[in-house]
């Protein structure tokens, strides 16, 4: 007779030094191309002073992910904003493809209402195989919201309006990453010790 819980989670538990491998391999990221490149113009300031706390998920079904994104929430909020601005909460073995992960984005936002979080804190999304509505899969603009791994980003909605408040046009930001990313190329994102598709 099979273990239940064997049948529910049938992958093995990450290593602490597969977890921290992953936590390095995303921290890079970060730092190369969401601060290095100023794809995000926040973020600098979050990471320079600690306040960004990462989880690396051992969640295998996308329903042990909206449970853990749910704990993950409520801790962000409880948080104190000095200490844990905001969580990346990183998937490696869950909503690897693309469709799927796009797919559950509908629930993670519905987690927020049913939370009463709406308003509160919001989630931003990444993955290794993002692409927006109407590009080609290789095209170099849906690398700004290309990470090493499936992630979910826990956004305190009162930090994004502090930011947005010191720029006189937020769509400005979007344009710049296009321009940056074009600019840079594929060969430019690798040589930086990215990981690209293909």
């Amino acid at each position: 007779m099979s273990d239940p819980a064997q049948t529910q989670n049938p992958l093995p538990a990450l290593s602490d030094a597969e977890i921290e491998t992953i936590r390095q391999e995303t921290q890079h990221w970060l730092e190369k191309a969401v601060i290095g490149l100023n794809l995000c113009p926040f973020a600098k300031s979050v990471h320079v002073n600690n306040r960004l706390r990462y989880v690396v998920s051992q969640a295998s079904t996308p329903e042990d992910l909206l449970k853990e994104l749910a704990h993950e929430l409520l801790a962000l909020n409880r948080a104190d904003p000095d200490e844990i601005e905001t969580t990346v909460l990183i998937h490696p073995r869950v909503l690897t493809d693309f469709l799927d992960f796009n797919d559950f984005l509908g629930a993670a936002d519905a987690l927020v209402e049913d939370l009463e979080l709406d308003g509160i804190l919001q989630v931003a999304s990444f993955h290794p195989d993002y692409q927006f509505a109407g590009t080609d899969i290789d095209d170099i603009s849906n690398y700004s919201n290309r990470s090493p791994y499936p992630t979910l980003h826990l956004l305190r909605e009162s930090s994004i309006e502090r930011a947005t408040e010191t720029m006189a046009d937020t769509d400005a930001i979007y344009e710049a990453n296009m321009a940056t990313l074009e600019k840079l190329g594929l060969e430019g994102w690798k040589a930086l010790g990215l990981k690209a598709r293909g």
